[in-house]
């Protein structure tokens, strides 16, 4: 019997997909394009990885599988020929301040074992004893004074347990709270808000109790006598009678209002609080530094003591992975014969744990660096090494937009690992915008030939050189080179509207670093993923220029900043929202205007009904089954839940009552269904409604339902969702900051993201972009290249000026590979 082919997807209408039929080929690098919203994710994630992974796990026991999170049945006739399935999502999770590359990457379980099964340990009274099976065996290891002691296990070697450092707990670094962070402005009063820490939430009366102490709250805090400052900074708790003054003339009487020194405000705010914000808001008081005792290694420093091949485990942490493997060659010479076996394993196993963080271009980084540190790109190839990592047969792969973060060379690794996938028998099939990803491919999907109800069907699909002869295909003309690559006109004299700069002394990679960057302008930062992009920028720039808008201490690496800017936006592309109740309506405030319109309503002032009655997130609007969520989940024990629309509102959110009330013929609930595009004529009349649906519309989000879920969109669909609310008024001394804007992003709507930064330079914006897309790197007015390579082989500004400038710079590798991509668009 010949072995199938293809997987045969028959009836597909997950999300936009119009009840398509399609053959993915088995055995292939298959690529799917299309723009934004056309339908791709939903192809790839919500029906072949969906599918694949809830057959795989259907073979499981029914034990097994009440304790997997299973994933629904996909809205599709049948699936046929369907390998099990693995995907790596778009997004990597953030790691907290525990995370190392060694924890995230699973080599430092490895690396524990090889310490505690391999090691020369030294018993509790200092004699150091030679590797032995002993340690291997649980037994006891004899010392030649006569006593026995036991070797310690992988779990003692663990900085996130019983190996911690006693002093940081195995965060390596200690705290200290900083009192010219309390205290930023020491000119105000405390009536003025001089204790910065009583800004925190629950503590604004703070000032009234130290009144009732005795301290002077009207005098600049700097002219208080020593007694009132000690009793600001470490008075006792104790409980006074207050009153408190309302914005009304009201008096409001505590008898027992307990005073909180400036110190306790934030350590006690951050002994009940696990919201990640907040304590990131509580960091800000601390000056953080490597702890004295295990000097930021974390390690418990008596762990120190064992060696392997003359090493401890936090040098062997410390080296870069590139530098490990000739380490681990020496493991097994240094062992006794009898161990060499056991030896071998361990360090084939720890050898194999990093060959696809080699392979993907991340051997500039050590086992012990701090999840935290590192940049998107980096996360992004982390989390593809652990999918990577077994060489399996016959498993489909679905990547979603592995090229993210990527440098152009660190492509060149990516297509590399996915071809070596394909030939030990797998199937790949890749969503991605990368026209060399797409190139690389054996078959391209293209899907189409808009965005949501526009898209969801398949427009072509065969080789790239047959993707390329499409006359109406969207992606061939940037395989070919025909497309327009220039989106707007650069600016000719780029400091013209002026400058600013900024200086780090020491952070991570960058030591001694001076960055300038032109006003009025779009600037794109690029280089290396692990150049320290996201060091000089987000960790350097950003928090320097909010400090100084708050007139408070510049961060400790940041020595000089010479910036006349009054504001800061950030725009990442993190999700919008947390769960299906934020809307693009929700976000916005359309709805906010839309309840009001609709309560304004004859019918709706008949039933005396206010604006909370159009709302789904009320009792007086929700529907009483679903809550106003327009689903429901159904447990089925053993089986994936099932999630349905609801069937008493059918999806709509709202009780019937409120969908008798009518506003042009329509219930607030089809409104809420109409696309941004379908909005715009309707809201003509109503100028805060229009200029916010044509804002969306401006933006490329035209296809967008204002109903909506925003933690569904996209990256560069988050981001761009951020900026309505910044559209239409004067930008003068705002800098705009974008991290990867190009995520999720086809070449196309890659041009209305450019129209979309010219919009902000003409209501006087600056824009500093961090991006490895070569689009967007050629459409700036200014590029600042971070490198030459990652991690101790980057950190300099290697080049900058115009996109010409830098492809025609020998020291820039970036420009290598934008002036290929420039001459491309030349034909």
């Amino acid at each position: 019997m010949a072995q199938p082919t293809k997987i045969e997807v028959r009836g597909a209408r997950v999300n936009n997909l119009r009840n398509i039929d399609v053959d993915i080929p088995l055995h292939q690098f298959v690529a799917i394009t299309g723009l934004s919203g056309s339908g791709k994710s939903s192809l790839a994630l919500g029906v072949l990885y969906a599918e694949g992974a809830r057959r795989y796990l259907d073979a499981l026991s029914t034990y097994t599988r009440r304790r997997i999170s299973q994933m629904g049945k996909a809205d599709v006739r049948t699936v046929r020929h369907l390998p099990a399935a693995l995907a790596l999502r778009q997004r990597p999770n953030v790691p907290n301040q525990r995370s190392t590359v060694g924890t995230m990457t699973e080599s430092f379980n490895v690396l524990r074992l090889l310490f505690s099964r391999l090691g020369s340990h030294v018993s509790p009274s200092g004699h150091r004893v030679p590797p032995t099976l002993h340690v291997a065996e649980s037994l006891p290891i004899a010392v030649d004074d006569g006593t026995s002691f036991f070797g310690p296990g992988a779990e003692q070697f663990a900085f996130n347990s019983t190996g911690a450092c006693p002093t940081c707990q195995g965060s390596g670094q200690v705290r200290q709270l900083v009192t010219a962070r309390l205290i930023p402005d020491d000119s105000l009063t405390i009536r003025d808000g001089a204790i910065a820490s009583w800004r925190l939430p629950g503590r604004n009366f703070m000032p009234l109790v130290a009144q009732a102490i005795g301290v002077d709250i009207d005098t600049p805090f700097k002219d208080l006598n020593a007694a009132d400052r000690e009793i600001v900074l470490h008075g006792e708790k104790y409980k006074y009678a207050i009153n408190i003054p309302s914005a009304t003339g009201k008096i409001f009487h505590m008898d027992n209002a307990q005073f909180e020194n400036a110190y306790a405000a934030v350590t006690d705010s951050l002994a009940t609080t696990k919201n990640e914000r907040a304590i990131q808001r509580l960091n800000r008081f601390y000056a953080f530094t490597v702890c004295p005792t295990c000097h930021g290694n974390r390690f418990n420093p008596d762990l120190l003591k064992t060696l392997v091949a003359g090493k401890n485990i936090a040098e062997v942490s410390d080296l870069p992975l590139t530098d490990l493997a000739a380490f681990t060659a020496t493991v097994v010479p240094w062992l006794p014969t009898e161990m060499h076996k056991l030896g071998q394993t361990l360090v084939n196993e720890f050898n194999n744990s990093l060959q696809p963080l080699l392979d993907l271009g991340l051997d500039y980084l050590t086992l012990s660096r701090a999840g935290l540190s590192l940049s998107t790109g980096e996360l992004q190839r982390i989390q593809l090494s652990r999918t990577l990592r077994t060489a399996t047969t016959g498993v489909l792969y679905v990547l979603d937009e592995p090229s993210i973060g990527l440098h152009p060379a660190n492509v060149t690794g990516l297509i590399k690992i996915m071809r070596a996938l394909v030939d030990q028998g797998n199937s790949l099939v890749v969503v991605d915008h990368n026209t060399r990803v797409i190139a690389a491919a054996d078959t391209v999907i293209e899907i189409g030939p808009g965005a949501g109800r526009k898209g969801g069907q398949i427009l072509h699909q065969g080789s790239v050189a047959q993707i390329e002869q499409q006359s109406d295909s969207l992606i061939a003309p940037y395989l070919t080179g025909k497309a327009d690559l220039l989106a707007r006109q650069p600016q000719p004299d780029i400091f013209g509207a002026g400058s600013f700069d900024f200086h780090v002394t020491n952070r991570f990679n960058l030591h001694d670093v001076t960055a300038k960057f032109p006003l009025n302008r779009l600037s794109v930062v690029t280089g290396f993923s692990g150049a320290g992009k996201t060091t000089l920028i987000l960790d350097s720039l950003v928090p320097a220029l909010q400090a100084q808008i708050k007139h408070e201490p510049l961060p400790a690496h940041v020595d000089q900043l010479n910036a006349d800017l009054q504001r800061v936006v950030m725009i990442d592309s993190t999700p919008v929202g947390k769960n299906t109740r934020s809307t693009v309506a929700t976000y916005t405030g359309i709805l906010d205007r839309l309840r009001k319109l609709f309560a304004q309503t004859a019918t709706a002032k008949q039933h005396h009904w206010g604006a909370a009655h159009f709302s789904y997130n009320t009792t007086q609007g929700a529907c009483p089954t679903c809550k106003g969520t327009g689903r429901i989940s159904l447990d089925v024990q053993y089986l994936p839940d099932i999630d349905q629309a609801c069937p008493t509102c059918h999806g709509l959110r709202y009780n019937p009552a409120t969908l008798t009330i009518k506003w042009h013929e329509l219930t607030i609930a089809d409104v809420l269904a109409l696309s941004v595009d379908q909005a715009v004529p309707l809201f003509a009349r109503y100028k805060r409604l229009y200029h916010l649906v044509s804002a969306l519309q401006d933006m490329g989000l035209g296809y967008s339902k204002l109903g909506e879920a925003t933690p569904q969109l996209s990256g560069g669909e988050a981001q761009r969702l951020k900026l309505v609310a910044e559209m239409g008024q004067t930008q003068a001394g705002t800098l705009f900051i974008f991290d990867e804007p190009s995520v999720g992003l086809h070449p196309l709507d890659t041009r209305t993201l450019i129209h979309v930064f010219d919009q902000l330079l003409a209501q006087d914006a600056t824009i500093i972009t961090i991006e490895h897309d070569l689009d967007i790197v050629a459409n700036a007015d200014y590029v600042v290249d971070v490198g030459p390579r990652g991690g101790d082989a980057g950190g300099k500004i290697v080049a900058s000026g115009t996109p010409q400038e830098i492809a025609t710079n020998t020291s820039s590798i970036t420009g290598t590979y934008l002036a290929r991509h420039l001459q491309l668009f030349q034909n």
